[in-house]
């Protein structure tokens, strides 16, 4: 509960959900773009208490492993990390598939690291072998895909979507030869990458981000739809991977439009979705009292929570830039380092307030500290958005030729971007029905 709520007070959790209840046993499959955020990730979007996996010398690690400890992961020894202990993995997976006959849920990254590359990694067989050996004791269970797609994923109050695919149903499984065995587990193991694929933007390169965030905003203002739909980008996905493959000239050609179109909107700090906002009167004159009420009433407050936390954020901030990490483990110590410097300065700012104005400056501090930290942190999001859009509509609102010239491309490239995406749609979209899988 304690990691579940930290969590959403760090990231702004977007969860698609399946409609039915995950009772019974089950295990949660899902990419690994941020270290040990992910396994947290899915305690705090299901209420099941979720055993997980995790590699054995994260254990080892300063409060991280008293955390894994107290959230009693079962250890992975992976060959990099210690060759001549291997053998241990057996009992893992026995401990792993116990839980599920119990009826209880697990949680396997089948990619075996967490990366910050674009495309999924080889899924490993570890869920699979787990499966089976659950299966072989009589039990049904349901392996349910998750995708993870963090905005940034080091950053506080960033939005992160949380997607659940379809279950793939594993029914129980008799006795079988070894080959039989291994075929049984290599099919599983296909579908779990197919059903990871279905739930994440899967990525060749990380260029392709801004070249189909860009393809997709045009097609959907051109539709009169809402943007960044995660659906739309993945099919957006896939699609520029037929593309590319296919018709590498035209692909070409229409990359470096789209992304010389996405130079001149970045210019004026603005993005495609901008081109189709209206400016009313009314509602600029609403938007303009909003943020100097908000910078009246809430920047004494946030001069004052900067000047309290004004140390524990720059000894986080500093450290992270100090420490060597990989992009994928920055997040994690991020959230940590929160864990652990929060309460011992709030209990210090506690006592300088008891010692300076008794029982009610400690109530006060204790009450207060941690909701203007957060109101800070909000704060300074929220002005530099607020700053964002007035420069756009002082860009936009005020120089229609310009906009009109920005409309004119923006029309043109999304008219070849839907004859693009018409061609490829029925090759693109995804069918995720329900279904078991038995030997």
């Amino acid at each position: 509960m304690v990691i579940g709520r930290a969590l959403g007070m760090f990231y702004r959790v977007q969860l698609v959900a399946l409609p039915q209840a995950l009772t019974g046993p089950v295990m949660f499959v899902g990419n690994h773009p941020n270290s040990m955020i992910d396994p947290a990730m899915i305690f705090a979007v299901t209420p099941r208490k979720v055993t997980f996996l995790a590699r054995e010398p994260l254990f080892h690690v300063p409060v991280l492993g008293w955390l894994l400890r107290g959230l009693e992961a079962l250890p992975v020894y992976r060959k990099q990390d210690h060759p001549t202990q291997m053998d241990k993995n057996s009992a893992t997976l026995d401990t792993a598939a116990s839980a599920l006959v119990d009826a209880r849920a697990i949680t396997i990254f089948p990619e075996g690291k967490s990366h910050s590359d674009p495309e999924l990694a080889e899924v490993k067989t570890g869920c699979a072998r787990i499966a089976f050996k659950a299966a072989r004791q009589n039990t049904t269970l349901r392996i349910v895909p998750v995708g993870m797609t963090y905005e940034q994923k080091h950053r506080f109050r960033s939005r992160v979507h949380v997607e659940m695919g379809q279950p793939i149903v594993v029914e129980p499984v008799g006795e079988l030869s070894p080959d039989d065995e291994k075929e049984w587990v290599r099919q599983l193991t296909d579908r779990v990458e197919e059903g990871i694929k279905s739930v994440t933007l899967n990525l060749e390169e990380w260029a392709d981000l801004p070249l189909i965030q860009t393809a997709e905003e045009l097609y959907s203002l051109r539709l009169g739809e809402k943007t960044k739909d995660p659906e739309r980008l993945r099919r957006f996905a896939r699609g520029i991977q037929l593309f590319r493959a296919e018709q590498p000239v035209a692909f070409e050609a229409l990359r470096e439009n789209l992304m010389s179109f996405r130079a001149r909107l970045e210019v004026v700090k603005a993005d495609a979705a901008d081109l189709g906002l209206q400016y009313r009167r009314g509602e600029v004159a609403t938007f303009a009292l909003r943020n100097v009420a908000a910078l009246i009433f809430g920047f004494p407050l946030f001069a004052i929570g900067c000047v309290l936390f004004f140390i524990p954020f720059m000894v986080a901030r500093i450290a992270s830039r100090v420490v060597p990490l990989p992009a994928d483990r920055v997040g994690t110590f991020k959230f940590v380092s929160a864990l652990v410097l929060t309460p011992l300065w709030q209990t210090l700012l506690s006592y300088w307030a008891w010692r300076a104005w008794g029982p009610w400056g400690l109530t006060l501090s204790l009450l207060g500290a941690l909701p203007l930290a957060l109101f800070c942190r909000y704060f300074f999001e929220r002005r530099r958005s607020a700053l964002r859009d007035a420069m756009t509509f002082f860009t936009l609102g005020n120089r229609s030729k310009l906009k009109a010239m920005l409309l004119v491309e923006g029309e043109r490239l999304s008219n070849e971007i839907e004859q693009v995406a018409t061609k490829l749609k029925p090759r693109v979209i995804s069918v995720n029905d329900e279904s078991s899988f038995s030997a």
